[in-house]
């Protein structure tokens, strides 16, 4: 499953500085599929360096030339798709079509979007007696997690090197063979030696280094909203760029007058995508108190439809599952109502949940406040529209969110009130060109689109 027993520094594939290693688990089999090395402060190190001796040729680079090296890589992407989505599935246990058409496919649109901007975007304009520049901001530590472990890397690089910045990218230890993928076309799509390095390892001992290393201009993260704090203490420490994409608890919020099973249906699909492991999952549904009970019915119901192994997978890791079963007993325990679901193991093997809708849920309670990160759902009833909005709002997080109602501008109107950096008016579709990224502890800066790659660049005025 792993032919390189390595690290991918300066265009090639060498050996990493210790023998240590991190081994890989299919969370479905529950047995470990391979082994790749554990990266040390020595390995980083290098990657950077590597990094930063390609930075004056590629950030000199004409923009358009960037641009095809981009297509060229997105180009190799859709070619290996399959590959990479059998890998995917492997590491991360999304079923095989989940993997094709969103974990392969997604990252293959996301290059694509990069590719065209970076032809097409103006790096200097001229404001009154100035022309303003806009520059790679140089060196990218780009650290992602393993919820989507190729589009978390792409939605990275592709804007990096658009900018014209070089990266160093840190995978999460749980899907480190996808980033290895990855690697593979980088060398295939010819971009220049040291323009991308990918190093595995830990995050305390990898990832940190990177953060911390003094070659590198700006720490882009996604992950935990615990760990984006210590990566942000440590940019700042050191005065360098960061741009932090960390946890939700996102409200889906249906109106009075909305249509009320679609609503929910929709809902709690979207908590059961991808397991649950999505940091924008609707994980709060908040249904009038008059329809509440018929829509906590239609809740179970839909959370049926997602049986495990069938309509979703299991979680990443033992880790993680005993994380979100602990969270469901604590549910339990602070008084929630129990629909379906529950922390019983619903197979003999792998790293399963049970689809789980809580009712009776009041803001307070921990699976209210804290993201779980599986596939559960709390239903809240609310008094009217200013309670929705209030309960909405009160959580430390503001990612995502959601708005139904029959009046599109009424939903419009209160998603303008929610305290959170995307809504989806009735059932809105994702837009890879739309900026991506949260208010609060949900995070520092946008990804995607243009703003996405404005996070790379740093301003310089000429004045005339």
């Amino acid at each position: 499953m792993n032919p390189h027993n390595g690290m991918y520094i300066g265009g090639a594939w060498r050996p990493a500085a210790t023998g240590d290693t991190i081994e890989v688990v299919d969370p479905v089999t529950e047995e470990v599929i391979a082994e790749v090395p554990a990266g040390t402060a020595e390995d980083i190190d290098a990657a950077v360096r590597a990094a930063r001796a390609a930075l004056p040729g590629w950030a000199s680079t004409p923009p358009a030339a960037r641009a095809a090296g981009i297509a060229a890589l997105r180009d190799v992407l859709a070619a290996r798709a399959d590959t990479i989505a059998a890998t995917i599935t492997a590491e991360l246990g999304a079923p095989p079509a989940l993997a094709r058409q969103v974990h392969a496919g997604l990252p293959v649109t996301i290059a694509g979007s990069y590719a065209e901007l970076a032809a097409g975007f103006a790096f200097e304009e001229r404001v009154g007696n100035s022309t303003v520049l806009l520059e790679p901001v140089g060196v990218v530590a780009a650290i992602t997690p393993w919820n989507y472990p190729l589009h978390q890397v792409v939605a990275k690089v592709a804007p990096a090197l658009a900018a014209g910045c070089t990266v160093v990218v840190k995978p999460a230890e749980n899907t480190p063979l996808t980033a290895q993928r990855f690697a593979e076309a980088v060398h295939e799509a010819g971009l220049p030696a040291g323009v991308v390095n990918v190093v595995t390892g830990t995050g305390p001992v990898a990832g940190a280094a990177l953060a911390a290393h003094d070659g590198v201009d700006l720490v882009s993260f996604t992950g935990s909203t615990a760990v984006g704090r210590q990566i942000g203490a440590l940019a700042g420490g050191a005065v360098k760029r960061v741009a932090l994409e960390l946890g939700g608890k996102s409200a889906n919020v249906i109106l009075p007058g909305a249509d009320l099973a679609r609503a929910v249906t929709t809902g709690v699909a979207r908590v059961m995508f991808n397991s649950g492991q999505s940091c924008n999952a609707w994980s709060r549904m908040l249904v009038h108190r008059e329809r509440y009970e018929e829509a906590v019915r239609l809740a179970a119901g839909a959370a049926a439809g997602h049986p495990p192994g069938e309509g979703i997978g299991p979680l990443v890791s033992a880790r993680q599952r005993d994380r979100v079963r602990g969270l469901i007993e604590q549910g339990i325990a602070e008084g929630a109502r129990l629909v379906t679901g529950g922390p019983e193991a619903p197979r003999e093997k792998g790293y399963y949940v049970s689809p789980t809708v809580f009712a009776d849920v009041t803001p307070g309670m921990t699976i209210a406040q804290e993201e779980i990160f599986g596939p559960v759902v709390a239903v809240l009833p609310y008094e009217d529209t200013e309670d929705a909005l209030r309960i909405a709002n009160d959580t430390v997080y503001g990612l995502a969110g959601a708005v139904w109602a029959a009046d599109e501008a009424e939903a419009v109107a209160f998603a303008r009130r929610m305290e959170t950096g995307q809504v989806d008016i009735n059932g809105g579709r994702f837009n890879p060109l739309a900026p991506f990224g949260g208010y609060k502890q949900s995070g520092v800066g946008r990804e995607l689109g243009e703003h996405g790659l404005r996070e790379y660049l740093q301003t310089k005025s000429l004045q005339f």
